[in-house]
């Protein structure tokens, strides 16, 4: 089967490298999703394990359309009497984008009615109560292909289950992990996120550094249907369970000058069970610091858009120039809306790609420290 998982848009080669690991090399890369093959497990597996994908889709299929006549032929053709049991709940949910097929509630209508013929003819009834188990239907139309898939996920992947209070402008989990994987840290160095928030990078972090799964508490809804064994979600679970190294010791430092951003992300990192692994405490930037030579920064400073004014932000900008000058053995990341933000900083970034955070377009400012000798060793 093929399965998709979406994601935010530059975000692509991150989750494409996070399948590769899992083992699933067979997959196409394209804009906000990756598609890839393999067997039913993969559901499962894929779900608990990505860090920085939104959601799995189950496709079922794809084809071109430019009517609706044959967005209904072409859906009706599809099997979805394998998938969806007689009391099963299947609405649908339709993007469209440079289609001619543009109206999303008579999209959403004639895939509806399609669908239904269809069961009709395997059930034999004209009524479905959709009373069971949800199997809710992904359809994307993208000029002028139609690509029809089940939401496996539910709930975004982004909802971990431990940050239920936000903060102002929150970051998603799925993009903080995005950050800490494109920086290539690795637990035994330091990091630090001197503007913290409400904690998602230091908390997405230690639970990279200690190989914790990042949907192993939460659940999702294809644990309801009726044709993937509980037992395969089982397994999955305890193999994620498996791979844990919770004996590794982090260094990892959050802090924030904002008294409710430290109590914030104090209260997340004990709901992720974390709050051993993270040292947290209320700071200023400019009094950040660390005895290791080599480490990485990685934060989310206010933009202006939602946080902070203009002109107290620009300075901010130029204090953290200031002060990351200091780690000059150090690489830093910084993800920022405002695109002066390099003149602010005092120094153009060794690298910039392009993210989107909550519909905002950003730049994800890349600082490249020196690459620590083979030999050394830094003692906690």
């Amino acid at each position: 089967m093929q399965l998709i998982a979406t994601c935010l848009f530059g975000l692509e080669a991150v989750v494409s490298r996070e399948l590769k690991m899992l083992g699933y090399d067979d997959q196409q890369v394209v804009d906000g999703r990756v598609v890839f093959s393999s067997s039913l497990s993969a559901v499962c597996e894929s779900n608990i394990w990505l860090r920085s994908a939104e959601r799995i889709l189950l496709k079922v299929g794809d084809f071109s359309a430019v009517t609706f006549d044959e967005l209904f032929i072409g859906t009706e053709s599809l099997p979805w009497q394998e998938y969806i049991p007689s009391d099963g709940e299947f609405p649908v949910e339709v993007s469209s984008i440079n289609s001619r097929l543009a109206s999303v509630p008579d999209c959403q209508s004639i895939i509806k009615k399609a669908v239904v013929e269809k069961l009709k003819k395997k059930y034999k009834t004209d009524w479905f109560e959709e009373s069971g188990s949800k199997y809710k239907i992904v359809a994307m139309l993208l000029k002028d292909k139609v690509t029809l898939a089940f939401d496996t996920s539910g709930t975004g992947l982004h909802k971990r289950g431990y940050r239920d209070l936000m903060g102002a402008a929150p970051l998603k989990e799925t993009l903080a992990a995005a950050m800490i994987m494109i920086s290539r840290w690795k637990w035994d160095r330091m990091l630090i996120d001197p503007m913290c928030g409400s904690g998602t990078i230091p908390i997405e972090a230690a639970m990279i550094g200690l190989n914790i799964a990042p949907g192993l508490n939460r659940r999702f809804a294809a644990e309801e249907w009726h044709f993937i064994p509980k037992e395969m979600w089982i397994m999955s679970r305890e193999k994620a369970l498996s791979l844990g190294q919770k004996d590794r010791e982090l260094r990892i430092q959050a802090s924030d000058i904002d008294e409710d951003s430290v109590r914030l992300t104090r209260y997340h990192a004990q709901r992720a069970g974390l709050e051993n692994e993270i040292h947290i405490q209320k700071l200023p930037v400019s009094e950040i610091s660390s005895r290791y030579k080599y480490g990485f920064i990685i934060t989310n400073p206010p933009y202006g858009e939602r946080v902070g004014d203009p002109r107290e932000l620009s300075a901010l900008y130029k204090e953290m120039g200031r002060v990351f000058s200091g780690f000059d053995t150090w690489s830093y990341y910084i993800l920022n809306s405002n695109m002066e933000f390099e003149k602010f900083f005092g120094r153009r970034a060794d690298k910039k790609r392009k993210l989107y955070n909550g519909g905002l377009l950003c730049n994800y400012y890349q600082y490249f420290g020196p690459v620590p000798p083979r030999d050394v060793t830094e003692n906690f």
